[in-house]
């Protein structure tokens, strides 16, 4: 993937902006990142973007080439924030655990950005790290290069689009979000059960459903990994 495009430092601005602020690319991300998650539905813009920091909205520019370029260095940000302190130990598996509930909770903890974090590569430092630091918990386990990288690349895009889908069930409005934890509750209102001879005999456990399915894919992914260590080849042409 390309690089993403950097800004000369002689073009980034060192005085301090109207209000008083010395700009930068870590003051820029946060004040986007606040923008993006502020109450209300409206599109983060260069216009607020410089309303916020005080500076004529050009500026912002001088630091990222355009609007993606930001948006791409505030998900960077939040994949260092999501490991920030994390340490793979000598249970590979336990890391890889403990790696997939950190990134999980993490796009939880911010939905809007949900769909970025899930879909596009920043390149950017932090991703840079996270991904070294996933491809060698795989590598430490005894796999292949191409397999570690293979294994890492199926268990992060796994992770990414659990949360995704978990981010949007939260991000759900109050009502859509009632009628979405009642709705297998409700299923004796709805087709008689006569029809669906497998359902009537699970309905009991349908509720169950209406609950992420992240931990549970999680563990079967994990297992998955782990009967496949020490066994696995590079697959031929990989």
């Amino acid at each position: 993937m390309p690089e993403p495009r950097r800004i000369p430092v002689g073009r980034k601005r060192r005085r301090p902006t109207r209000g008083g602020t010395v700009l930068s690319e870590e003051l820029i991300v946060a004040t986007a990142l606040e923008l993006i998650e502020a109450p209300g539905r409206s599109a983060l813009t260069v216009r607020r973007l410089g309303a916020e920091l005080g500076c004529d909205p050009s500026a912002v520019y001088r630091y990222f080439a355009d609007m993606d370029a930001l948006l791409l260095a505030v998900s960077d940000r939040l994949i260092g924030d999501s490991l920030d302190g994390f340490a793979p130990t000598d249970d590979w598996i336990a890391s890889l655990r403990d790696f997939a509930t950190r990134v999980h909770r993490s796009v939880l903890r911010h939905p809007r950005l949900a769909a970025v974090r899930a879909s596009r590569f920043t390149a950017g430092p932090a991703e840079c790290r996270a991904v070294d630091t996933g491809v060698g918990i795989f590598l430490r386990a005894g796999f292949a290069p191409a397999d570690a990288v293979r294994h890492y690349h199926v268990f992060i895009d796994t992770v990414l689009a659990h949360a995704a889908l978990d981010a949007e069930v939260r991000d759900l409005g109050v009502v859509q979000r009632g009628r979405q934890e009642r709705v297998w509750d409700d299923i004796d209102g709805g087709p008689p059960l006569d029809a669906y001879p497998h359902l009537r005999a699970v309905r009991e456990h349908l509720p169950g459903m209406v609950r992420s399915a992240f931990p549970g894919t999680l563990e079967l992914l994990l297992a998955q990994f782990a009967a496949r260590a020490g066994r696995e080849e590079e697959p031929r042409g990989a």
